[in-house]
């Protein structure tokens, strides 16, 4: 039997960060021999055929086998993973503190409260542990993890290659400034803090000026109708909100951008930073998190408060040429020494240390834990197949 490394997450999205590092990681792992199957939860509809479903997880199980474990949210195929003999190194993609999401989306307040109670369990699970940017390394650290390590984010941008669809975004193509934000619109983000800089800048240094917000709303229909209204109370203009859009309606608003301007509080890496980066556009963030280090040294800083402030600083980088040619140097090199970074190597290299480690003993598991999943796997295809049946059930009681 070959030895195979596989990878568990709990959903595999379509040009994200983590959907992209999970397929850069099997095809390095393939091309070194291994086998290597992602197996998940769920999947968008275009990735479906790549993965597996994390049912079968346990029937591909073996002890001299590694799971790669993708950790950003609690889920049923982390339980199940932690559940397996296989050695396990954890890739910790950071889960946004709860508070966040406060009467903005209450769901996800739980999932993000469980997810970060959960993730202490893996410490004495993992053989090793990674985070996708020192930041998330060192919360890891501070958990109690040992080993810990880096695996970086070494972005693909072979989706920002293709021809772009200006379909949409040709309507903003003229001589006005588009300042721009790319990213889900979610409340981490500070979108409020993005449209509160832009409508100062708009107002008192550039008339001719647009905010382009680029990114999904999905799930997060309460915190776009609170930026609507929040729009209308302080007057702001020509603030466009696209939408989810295809890679190649992305790569045309980058073309359009003249300053990609972000006021994000918490991110494990922020890789549309490093899109910006790519495409040449100047960059102006807040320093929070891990902003500084996914920077590391290219764009512009900021730590004040003051809308106004910001908007003078995009001023002076739309108007001074010069300014603007010596930011965009200082990013293609910090993105120069990203790239630079032998990912195939080191991700290679913490494999080969994970077998040549003594076994890790297990922690164990409740002993009727197979008996629970087995059960759930048959209430979930009940589910699937006689809805009604749930349906005739008596309410659950207030949690």
């Amino acid at each position: 039997m070959s030895l195979a490394v596989h990878q568990v997450l709990a959903t595999l999205g379509y040009g994200d960060a983590i959907g992209n590092e999970v397929l850069g990681i099997q095809r390095v792992l393939r091309a070194a021999g291994y086998q290597s199957e992602i197996f998940v939860e769920t999947a968008d509809p275009r990735l479906e055929d790549l993965t597996t479903d994390y049912w079968e997880l346990p029937r591909a199980s073996h002890p001299d086998h590694i799971l790669i474990h993708h950790f950003s949210i609690g889920s049923r195929a982390s339980r199940i993973a932690y559940a397996l003999p296989d050695r396990m190194a954890l890739v910790y993609h950071n889960i946004t503190p709860p508070e966040y999401f406060l009467g903005v989306h209450n769901r996800l307040v739980r999932l993000c409260y469980l997810g970060r109670r959960e993730l202490g369990a893996y410490a004495s699970r993992c053989d090793l542990a990674l985070g996708d940017s020192e930041y998330n390394r060192q919360e890891l650290e501070t958990l109690g993890f040992a080993p810990t390590g880096v695996l970086p984010v070494v972005p693909d941008f072979s989706h920002l290659s293709g021809p772009p669809n200006d379909m949409q975004a040709g309507a903003f193509d003229d001589d006005w400034v588009n300042v721009m934000f790319v990213g889900r619109m979610i409340p981490n983000k500070r979108i409020e803090n993005v449209i509160r800089a832009f409508h100062a800048y708009k107002t008192w240094f550039n008339p001719r000026s647009r905010l382009l917000l680029v990114g999904a709303q999905g799930g997060f229909e309460k915190y776009a109708a609170m930026l609507h209204q929040f729009i209308d109370r302080i007057g702001a203009t020509d603030v466009h909100f696209t939408g989810h859009v295809s890679n190649e309606e992305l790569t045309a608003y980058y073309e359009l951008g003249d300053v990609f301007l972000c006021a994000s509080e918490h991110e494990g890496f922020c890789v549309p930073l490093i899109e910006a980066f790519h495409m040449g556009i100047p960059v102006v963030a807040k320093a929070a998190a891990a902003v500084p280090a996914t920077m590391d040294g290219g764009g512009v800083l900021y730590t004040t408060e003051d809308p106004v402030e910001v908007a003078a600083l995009l001023d002076r980088i739309v108007t001074d040429r010069g300014m603007a040619a010596r930011i965009v140097e200082a990013q293609d090199a910090a993105l120069d020494r990203l790239l630079g970074k032998d990912f195939e190597g080191l991700l290679l290299g913490f494999v080969d240390a994970m077998r040549r480690a003594p076994r890790r003993p297990h922690p164990g598991v409740a002993p009727d834990f197979w008996d629970q999943v087995r059960l759930a796997e048959e209430l979930a295809e009940i589910r699937q197949y006689r809805p009604a049946a749930f349906r005739a059930l008596p309410p659950a009681p207030p949690a």
